[in-house]
């Protein structure tokens, strides 16, 4: 695996979610592999999840980690090309990422949209940028359209819990009080529509996501009968990728209630967190046996460690042929 941006950059899902699940057991099985390797993470956003699971993944793997807050800690980076650069950034990604990679063998990399401008954001312009002139492996830990690491964990809990060969999976739109983007959503559907899994989206009209993330899933507006038999239920907000980072709704009898889970065959409730408490998902459902926020999260640890893993080996085989 040379980058991991989607789930696109999988050969094989069913393995990978086993090696995830082994790592739980054996956390520290492969610590040889990140011997004298260094990973840098850099985040132009805030974090908690990804900030600590991947760091935590690489010490398993034996590697040393570098983090910064980009335009905190560092300069304000360019993205655009052949620009006069004359404003408030200075430093254009060109050197600020070849540089970079000079110092780490791995570089993950966490951008937000500016859901103001649908065009700018989807082509994944501060991602792509790292990629180019980097010249190193790079991890995404969220970008504009995308958070892969949060959809192999959610992958390899729904593999953990589920009762079924091919459970149903629901991910539900939610209210919100602000404007949220589309990565997390878009990024399931492209991973659930890749699983074994019988997949349904709910969402307000509105809220419909691009057609090549939300893919062959059944798509309804009527929530509760999205949640009849429902083995799983992934609750998210996002604004509306039509009339781009708006909000067209905030429905609160969108909200997730133990009255809509009686619906399911005894759902489980997964949320990427963080979340809203009685907005999102009302307190009964969060603080039940219904929910697996906290081992979801949990799981956040083995997505990053097995995606580091394969990205280790890669580097590995590259400098030593013969040892593989």
């Amino acid at each position: 695996m040379n980058h991991f941006l989607s789930v696109k950059e999988v050969y094989n899902l069913d393995v990978l979610v086993r090696n995830a699940l082994l790592f739980k057991k054996t956390p520290f099985a492969d610590k040889h592999l990140g011997k004298n390797r260094t990973i840098g993470l850099l985040f132009f956003n805030s974090s908690l999840r990804t900030r600590l699971s991947t760091q935590r993944a690489a010490q398993n793997l034996g590697m040393e980690v570098i983090v910064m807050n980009v335009g905190a800690d560092s300069w304000q980076l360019e993205m655009e090309e052949g620009v006069i650069m004359n404003s408030d950034k200075a430093e254009h990604v060109k050197e600020a990422a070849a540089v970079v990679g000079q110092y780490c063998d791995i570089v993950g990399v966490r951008s937000f949209p500016s859901l103001t401008d649908r065009e700018a954001d989807y082509s994944e312009k501060v991602m792509n940028q790292f990629v180019k002139y980097t010249g190193r492996p790079i991890i995404s830990l969220e970008s504009a359209t995308r958070h892969p690491l949060q959809s192999l964990t959610d992958l390899i809990t729904i593999s953990e819990y589920k009762t079924k060969a091919r459970p149903k999976v629901v991910l539900t739109w939610a209210p919100h009080v602000k404007a949220l983007p589309q990565c997390v959503p878009n990024s399931f559907s492209e991973w659930m529509n890749v699983a074994d899994v019988d997949f349904v989206i709910t969402h307000p009209e509105g809220y419909e996501l691009a057609p090549e993330f939300s893919g062959n899933a059944k798509i309804t507006h009527n929530q509760n009968e999205a949640f009849e038999g429902a083995d799983f239920i992934y609750a998210k907000n996002w604004s509306s990728y039509t009339h781009y980072g708006q909000i067209l709704n905030q429905d609160p009898a969108w909200m997730v209630t133990m009255d809509k889970m009686k619906l399911t065959d005894n759902a489980k409730f997964m949320h990427c967190l963080p979340v809203r408490r009685n907005v999102v998902v009302e307190d009964a459902v969060l603080d039940s046996d219904h929910s697996i926020v906290i081992p979801q999260a949990g799981n956040r640890v083995w997505a990053a460690q097995v995606v580091l893993k394969e990205m280790l080996m890669g580097l590995n085989r590259k400098e030593s042929p013969y040892l593989f």
